[in-house]
């Protein structure tokens, strides 16, 4: 049975790569750049800005399996106050990342930005390139998101306290999280 990624999950796991997640910011452009530059795989993720300390320690664990994380706050060419060249570069930038991810929080299932890039996503991601990241607040949470995101490959966590072990599953198939970010 699948088990939900809880955000002491996702702690826990910043915690254990402490000097990463310390060095984060100022590393975090350096990392992109070096991965860039070897052709590794790179991934759109769509987040709810607010929920900072989710977002880092995802990016940690995404970066970790060697993956570039894109996230609009950190590039620098998006335009300070939201507007069309704002919908115009998350539209190029979807199309230009490899995958798509999801970090579906209450918040984010809520916010319309987010709906907005998962329905872009998923007519340029779906259904081998897209993923949805259900977050939850308690260790034994479950997901209670909108009905549309069932139809989405998940990632999940199959052992709850056990780094590393991390999963998407889809059409009752199930695959590391590493093998599906480095498919094509």
């Amino acid at each position: 049975m699948e088990k939900f990624i809880s955000k002491n999950l996702l702690a826990k796991y910043r915690i254990e790569n402490l000097n990463e997640s310390t060095l984060f910011f100022s590393a975090v452009e350096n990392k992109r750049k070096r991965l860039k530059q070897f052709g590794e795989v790179s991934v759109f993720l769509s987040h709810k800005h607010d929920e900072t300390q989710i977002i880092r320690d995802t990016i940690i664990l995404l970066n970790k399996l060697g993956v570039e994380v894109y996230v609009d706050w950190q590039d620098e060419g998006m335009p300070k106050t939201t507007s069309g060249v704002t919908a115009k570069r998350i539209k190029n930038k979807i199309k230009q990342c490899d995958k798509f991810i999801l970090l579906a929080t209450e918040a984010a299932i809520a916010s319309k930005w987010c709906n907005w890039e998962l329905g872009f996503g998923d007519a340029y991601k779906y259904d081998k390139n897209i993923a949805i990241m259900p977050i939850t607040d308690k260790e034994e949470g479950a997901f209670s998101g909108s009905e549309y995101l069932q139809i989405y490959p998940i990632i999940t966590s199959e052992y709850y306290y056990n780094m590393g072990h991390y999963f998407v599953e889809f059409n009752n198939t199930k695959i590391r999280l590493e093998d599906w970010l480095k498919s094509k």
